[in-house]
């Protein structure tokens, strides 16, 4: 597959939308940790928002859940 090809591809791909706008410069690489189970209780429509993009949802909780605490950190 050529360059050209695999952008083209990439361009196409439906899940690739949500993520073109992003400015890649600054996207901070962190290391793969491993997840720790736990159970957590949610209000219904709070994981029903998550969920509703299909799988993956805990990784987007887990997502928001981190920015928090990097914001946090930075407020202090």
């Amino acid at each position: 597959m050529t360059e050209e090809q695999l952008e083209r591809a990439i361009a196409d791909d439906p899940d690739w939308a949500e993520f073109k706008d992003i400015d890649w410069a600054n996207v901070e690489v962190k290391p793969f940790l491993p997840k720790q189970a736990i159970s957590i209780r949610l209000d219904p429509d709070v994981l029903e928002f998550f969920k509703k993009d299909g799988p993956g949802y805990q990784g987007r909780i887990n997502a928001v859940l981190r920015h928090f605490m990097a914001e946090k950190k930075k407020a202090g």
